[in-house]
């Protein structure tokens, strides 16, 4: 190889010259999606909050007031001791420029006894520099040590430097307020989720006692304002909506110096427990202040503290029947809670910080959980009684619907799986049944369904290889137990006549990844669908969802403004950027992301690509040009298990023309 060659000047060569070096914020523009939700501006605004939150988390501040501005752009206020604004020790820069302009730098990091902050919203330290990234102007005002100081960004970069003046009269003495305009060709749309953000303000003003939270819309307004002094328990009492079996069970506990359970000194929760008969539980988590709206470890140890507490009281009482086996869902699938965690270092899934990961904190929650719980349970024994009779039922309730399920003649009920989130209608020819690839992706859809007509099954790893198995041995299977009760028919073979008149849905749609593990559990629901239920796929029941596997982050380019285009595939996507070149978009001046997994799409993504009949693709299966007979030759020759050598054969003669992912 020559020399030239080898440095990559070339055209599509690969050397040392290919090579970019991504600076400064450049990493968070060119790769929005892995700093920040991009269906809306949301969490970026939501950043800046978290900040002024921490001033109070930290005892420096009274006040957070978030204005909506006519003008799309978004500002907060707070009272606390504001940024710093001097230079930086090492870096010879104001920190005010620093924190703003440079990924990883903060006063978060700062654990020691003189820290800024021994709690706050995570370690990321990407915070408020992906705000200013990702916005086209963020202005900086900080009033500071008699001294009020001001600095304006433009797309991230410093347009007016750092001015100092003395306050006006009347000004106040300390506090920061930051004014973002979000920049629209990052977000799928620019206007904040109003429901939202009142949301996300009002858990503040309820995690923190005291502290007034105020929300205004220019345009119309509109003001709205919260302060609580009565905490978790009046947020939960206003917001569930089904009256608790016994009292609410609430409590904290802060770790002190003196403990011998290796947790920080501050390190604990706290938590408000309501245990209802019916209704949809409601569950909200914190860590420090931070939402967690995928839960998490701490969720686990208040799951793990309450069922400890709650077993050990009906086993100290002999209340189990014979029989029956608790599991922890049996206590937490009726339980309403808001947990409030703090933590000091923070380890989140995800730089939105949707999902705590933090090992140490469900040992955490749950060392301090557990006895409360107990100490309370035996103090009022008949409360304890109506709490373990609510328990037990559910255990049982759980333990009969993982038995073969036979329907009752002449009534057709059958006892649902537990993880199907079904839809209202009962409308045959709405409804619609979601077998969704993995928990992840599943609670994404639930979020992002037509709850109407749209139900949703979640499945867990790869389903059986069910081609050679006999069919009074299917319901072996976990999964495929509940695919067969939640759709409503039995398994049938070709030649049989299976009685429809239990099908609870007009289609049952196979939803996984659009990648190669996703194609392979495809195939084995289809291999399900084709040998035990094939009467489904002759009535056209059976199809297959399609979720694009990249979203194309296009820029304006004439009258066309920028725009979120989703592609299927790799030759969807060639096919997209050669009409965006078309229609005078610069080259490379679009961004390419790749799900990875149907996990990574937010509801609203999920819906507009995947679930809304108006846009989604959906396949319906068939069995096109071929009869049964040939279709079922074909499927023993790739699914059998004694077909290896015909299989080899037919990936020698056909393997070439195979397209890899890997």
């Amino acid at each position: 190889m020559s020399n030239e060659s080898s440095k990559g000047a070339g055209k599509g060569s690969y050397g040392e010259a290919s090579i970019r070096v991504l600076k400064g914020l450049e990493p968070v523009k060119q790769r929005p999606g892995m700093y920040t939700r991009t269906d809306n501006p949301l969490h970026i605004v939501q950043e800046v909050i978290d900040n002024a939150a921490d001033e109070a988390l930290a005892g420096h501040g009274k006040r957070i007031d978030v204005t909506v501005h006519a003008d799309g752009s978004v500002s907060v206020e707070d009272d606390g001791r504001g940024i710093p604004f001097g230079l930086h020790p090492t870096e010879q820069l104001p920190v005010l420029e620093i924190v703003y302009t440079r990924l990883h730098a903060g006063g978060k990091f700062d654990k020691g006894a003189g820290g800024a902050y021994s709690f706050s919203g995570g370690l990321h330290g990407v915070g408020v520099s992906v705000t200013n990234a990702l916005s086209k102007r963020l202005e900086v005002t900080v009033w500071r040590e008699g001294q009020a100081a001001s600095i304006v960004f433009s797309h991230g970069d410093v347009a007016e430097a750092l001015k100092l003046r003395k306050p006006a009269a009347g000004e106040r003495r300390s506090g920061t307020t930051v004014r973002v305009w979000p920049e629209a060709r990052y977000f799928d749309h620019t206007d904040l989720p109003r429901n939202e953000l009142s949301h996300l303000l009002r858990s503040k003003a309820v995690l923190m006692p005291g502290v007034g939270v105020t929300l205004r819309y220019e345009k119309t307004g509109e003001k709205l304002a919260w302060v609580y002094k009565g905490g978790l328990r009046d947020y939960l009492m206003q917001t569930s909506s089904a009256d608790p079996v016994i009292p609410l069970f609430e409590g904290e506990h802060y770790a002190e110096s003196n403990e011998t359970e290796n947790f920080a000194e501050g390190e604990g929760a706290a938590w408000c427990v309501a245990f209802t008969e019916d209704g949809t539980p409601v569950r909200e988590s914190y860590v420090n202040l931070i939402p967690t709206v995928a839960g998490g470890t701490h969720e686990s140890g208040l799951k793990d503290g309450l069922f400890g507490a709650i077993k050990g009281f009906i086993e100290m009482h002999s209340l189990l029947p014979k029989g029956v086996k608790l599991m922890p869902e049996d206590v937490y699938s009726r339980a309403s809670f808001v947990l409030s965690a703090k933590v000091l270092d923070p380890q989140f899934q995800g730089q939105i910080k949707e999902r705590l990961n933090s090992r140490d904190a469900l040992r955490l929650v749950s060392t301090y959980v557990k006895p409360s719980l107990e100490l309370w349970l035996n103090q009022h024994v008949e409360h304890g009684r109506k709490l373990a009779e609510l328990v037990i039922r559910q255990a049982q309730t759980r333990q009969r619907a993982s038995q073969k399920v036979e329907k009752r003649k002449g009534s057709g009920v059958a006892v649902l799986p537990g993880k199907l989130t079904d839809c209202e209608s009962r409308d045959l020819s709405l409804n619609e049944l979601f077998l969704v690839e993995g928990d992840s992706a599943g609670g994404s859809a639930k979020m992002g369904r037509d709850k109407e007509t749209q139900a949703i099954l979640p499945l867990r790893g790869k389903v059986l290889n069910a081609w050679e198995v006999e069919r009074d041995l299917l319901f072996k299977n976990n999964e495929i137990h509940d695919i067969a009760v939640a759709i409503g028919v039995d398994p049938h073979g070709a030649n049989d006549t299976p009685d429809l008149s239990g099908l609870r849905y007009g289609k049952v749609c196979i939803l996984s990844d659009a990648d190669v593990d996703g194609s392979h559990i495809q195939v084995l629901l289809l291999t399900l669908f084709f040998r035990h239920f094939p009467k489904l796929i002759a009535a056209g029941h059976i199809h297959v969802a399609k979720p694009p596997l990249f979203r194309v982050d296009a820029p304006a380019r004439g009258k066309k403004p920028a725009a979120k285009i989703y592609a299927l595939d790799e030759g969807e996507l060639t096919a997209t950027l050669d009409k965006l070149k078309k229609e005078g978009a610069r080259e490379n001046g679009w961004t390419i992301s790749r799900f990875k997994g149907l996990g990574e799409m937010n509801a609203e993504q999920l819906w507009d690509t995947t679930l809304n009949p108006e846009t989604r693709r959906l396949l319906q299966v068939g069995y096109g040009t071929l009869d049964p007979a040939a279709t079922t030759a074909s499927l023993t020759r790739l699914m059998g298990k004694g077909e290896a050598q015909a299989r080899r054969e037919l990936m020698e003669l056909h393997g070439d023309a195979v397209e890899l992912d890997v």
